[in-house]
């Protein structure tokens, strides 16, 4: 026959067991609904920071251009990739780039590597040659050249 302290004991740790299993069950799901939450929270402020931050870009933006509308009659953007894009359609040496543009080789390779910008003297130049073809380019190198 068993001992009667060592069933209770068994029993008592059963039901332990039990009763904490049950706690422990609806911690997990509490636990469980939190983390949603935080994420579903996470996920809220990174859109609203980068609501911010659009909304921030386009304020500081916005007075820019206005300006520069005024004194300029067109906005003129830069793109290196752009550039040297341009350059290869035009089948134009840096030199010969830079000397329609009125820089050096160098600054026109330090553009074209987004080491450098030009400066807003070079982008009237730069939009010039969009509306250039191979011929106009040509001939005008030649025009530059018969001057010096």
């Amino acid at each position: 026959m068993p001992n009667i302290a060592s069933i209770l004991k068994s029993e008592i740790s059963r039901v332990a067991r039990k009763e904490v299993r049950a706690e422990v069950l609806t911690l997990k799901k509490a636990v469980g609904t939190h983390r949603k939450e935080i994420a579903a929270l996470k996920h809220r402020a990174q859109a609203l920071e980068q609501a911010l931050r659009r909304m921030g870009r386009s304020q500081r933006a916005a007075p820019e251009p206005a300006a520069a509308e005024d004194a300029d009659s067109g906005l003129r953007r830069f793109s290196a990739k752009g550039l040297l894009s341009l350059r290869s359609r035009l089948a134009l040496s840096a030199a010969e780039c830079g000397a329609l543009v009125g820089a050096s080789s160098q600054s026109i390779y330090n553009w074209e590597q987004g080491k450098a910008r030009p400066s807003a003297r070079h982008l009237p130049a730069i939009a010039a040659l969009r509306s250039m073809g191979k011929r106009e380019a040509s001939a005008r190198l030649a025009a530059i050249a018969e001057a010096a």
